[in-house]
């Protein structure tokens, strides 16, 4: 992995804006912080070091919100269902990630900001029962684990999914929650014995709470103020900056 300099003010000012501006989406809709937050890691050191700072950030965000959203109405049985099938495609994903040549990951990456981009620019008015989506919850939670676990992100499947459900936010965002919260809990050890997970990326990783601790308030109420389509536009410019961004360093 390229090296972590803790004291690259530019690199450092980099992630916290990446954090804050992650964190703000978060807050908002319920998701979203890796989307904009590993694009950006990658572009400075590399997909492995982004996927192994975010997970200390994603697991203590996502525990805040479980905590805040835990009255909101939910299906258990769903949930479990969703968080066990993404743990498990987030052990196989990390195990990827460790073992698979740099150049096929971020390839990777590449490819799924792509289809996330398409995605969101389609607008599908797909609406899934669910009882279709009780059908799909294990298959749809091991995809999204794999591309977390890979590439740290599972938005395509994972976030495109439960829209279609078309859930309430409490209930989307308890949900989501719970998903992103059980994947980080296996990626951590299986990380840390593959040497993903480093003191330089854990300190980095605890570091990004700092902006993440201002900007998650600010999401959450911004999020109920304002329509989520504004987060969206600004999203796709960033994420069309920095899939042509991770392209360019491929090429050369």
């Amino acid at each position: 992995m390229n090296g972590i300099s803790l004291t690259d003010p530019w690199g450092l000012a980099a992630v916290a804006l990446a954090m804050a501006l992650g964190g703000i989406l978060k807050g908002a809709t319920g998701a979203g912080l890796p989307v904009i937050t590993i694009p950006v890691l990658a572009s400075l050191y590399d997909v492995r070091t982004a996927v192994a700072v975010m997970v200390l950030p994603s697991l203590v965000t996502n525990a805040r919100q479980i905590w805040i959203f835990r009255a909101a109405p939910v299906d258990p049985a769903f949930v479990r269902m969703l968080s066990i099938a993404g743990a498990i495609g987030a052990g196989l994903g990390t195990l990827a990630l460790a073992w698979l040549p740099p150049v096929y990951v971020q390839t990777a990456m590449v490819a799924i900001i792509a289809v996330y981009i398409a995605l969101r620019i389609a607008r599908s008015d797909i609406r899934l029962p669910m009882e279709t989506a009780g059908r799909w919850v294990g298959p749809a939670g091991v995809a999204g684990g794999l591309l977390q676990g890979a590439v740290g992100l599972s938005a395509p499947v994972a976030i495109t999914f439960l829209n279609a459900i078309r859930l309430e936010r409490p209930t989307f965002i308890l949900t989501v929650s719970a998903f992103f919260a059980a994947m980080c809990l296996v990626q951590l050890p299986i990380q840390a014995a593959n040497g993903l997970m480093t003191a330089e990326t854990a300190l980095l990783g605890s570091l990004a709470l700092v902006p993440l601790a201002i900007s998650l308030p600010l999401g959450e109420w911004i999020g109920s103020k304002v329509s989520a389509q504004v987060f969206d536009r600004l999203l796709l410019v960033l994420l069309s900056v920095l899939a042509l961004r991770l392209s360019f360093d491929l090429i050369h």
